[in-house]
């Protein structure tokens, strides 16, 4: 295989998780690669389409149901010789990884044998990863991470998009979309980043993960943006510490700002009143209808229990409200959740402390948000005007 092109980046487009593709190296070692490819193409064969979908999730029924008998001890193979964590059907991005890759290589009778740079990868050695990750734009996608808070997918896509229009042959904006979901997962998977819900955050062992590749490529703008991160994090758990110390009258009125902040309307803080638990009541609009909303907010530092988010939806029909939110600088209890959602039930939003701070840092509440500007040359500038230089040059020197 020849050197890969460090130019050109993101190779990968079904990009895997790595569990599966070390799944698949032992099991595809031995075996003929056109009898691999053949059951890929097999089941591709399959795929349907939105208007006729084709259910994959059992391989235990569609194994025998779909493939040639001949493909079928393959695809079971797959199946259960990887702990029935590899479903087939979903094999296609492994197998690009692993030929791009050459992870696996046919012999001269075209079963595949392992490589060296596979047997690096299978062990997890950190240089045969980390030369594949640099690759993938996975130091890339975790510098990006690093200077967010708990971002979404939205939040991290444009500067995702303009690494991509430099570094890959990739341009369509859903391809671009599904090459930062599946290197996402990827992060989570691997202990570099969290998910919570929509939400992504890098992890200590991602910090010093893109760290370390910051150092051995030199590249001193990666040390500010990780100074910016780790200035980012000390502000936001002084700000945790501010918001428990703030008198609860005030911690109300913070609130209520956000609630404007978020494009609700007629907002009002009750809680002096001590109107049934109920602090903060507003109109919000859904869709082309307004409804009104009640807010019970919980300073202290106790998880908040089930019998609190019943006592809210209890208060609801007394200001004409048909949902409630309980916010809290703590956390709920693990009945909350169901609680909230109760079928039939009006619906409560749960806001712990974690998820408030987020909401605070986005709309500009009780903190200020600064732009840090780098400066980079624009290379693509100066490129026609050295190929004008150039061939001036060769004019010259043959008068």
């Amino acid at each position: 295989m020849a050197e890969p092109d460090r130019a050109r980046r993101v190779r990968t487009p079904l990009f895997p998780l790595y569990s599966e593709v070390r799944a698949l190296l032992p099991n595809w070692d031995g075996v003929p690669k056109e009898e691999v490819w053949k059951l890929i193409k097999e089941i591709w064969d399959h795929t349907g389409t939105p208007q006729d979908p084709v259910d994959w999730s059992d391989p235990d029924k569609w194994i025998g149901e779909r493939l040639s008998r001949e493909h079928q001890e393959l695809a079971r193979r797959i199946w259960e010789e990887t702990g029935r964590t590899v479903n087939p059907r979903h094999a296609y991005g492994s197998y690009l990884f692993i030929y791009g890759y050459d992870l696996l290589a046919p012999d001269p009778s075209g079963r595949y044998s392992m490589t060296h740079r596979g047997e690096g990868f299978l062990e997890e050695d950190s240089a045969a990863v980390r030369e594949i990750d640099e690759l993938e734009g996975i130091p890339e996608l975790l510098a990006i991470l690093a200077t967010k808070t708990r971002a979404k997918r939205a939040n991290l896509l444009p500067e995702w998009r303009e690494f991509l229009l430099a570094y890959s042959r990739y341009g369509k904006e859903s391809t671009i979309k599904d090459t930062l979901r599946r290197r996402l997962i990827n992060l989570v998977e691997r202990g570099l980043a969290t998910r919570d819900g929509n939400a992504f955050d890098i992890t200590p062992r991602g910090t010093s993960y893109v760290a370390a590749t910051w150092r051995a490529t030199g590249e001193p703008h990666r040390e500010v943006l990780q100074a910016i991160n780790a200035y980012n994090a000390k502000q936001t758990d002084l700000l945790r510490e501010r918001l428990g110390e703030m008198h609860p009258q005030h911690f109300e009125i913070l609130v209520g700002d956000l609630l404007e902040a978020m494009g609700y309307e007629d907002v009002a803080v009750v809680g002096q009143s001590g109107d049934r638990g109920v602090d903060v009541v507003g109109t919000v609009q859904v869709g082309i209808t307004t409804i009104r909303e009640v807010v019970q907010v919980k300073r202290h530092k106790n998880n908040i229990n089930r019998k609190v988010v019943d006592q809210l939806r209890g208060a609801l029909p007394y200001h004409q409200a048909i949902r409630g939110t309980l916010i809290t600088l703590s956390r709920f209890s693990s009945g909350c959740a169901e609680a909230a959602l109760y079928p039939g039930a009006a619906p409560i939003t749960l806001i712990d402390g974690d998820r408030l701070i987020e909401l605070l840092i986005e709309h500009g509440i009780a903190v200020t948000r600064r732009e840090a500007y780098l400066t980079d040359i624009d290379e693509d500038y100066f490129a026609p005007l050295e190929e004008e230089s150039l061939g001036a040059s060769v004019e010259d020197s043959s008068v």
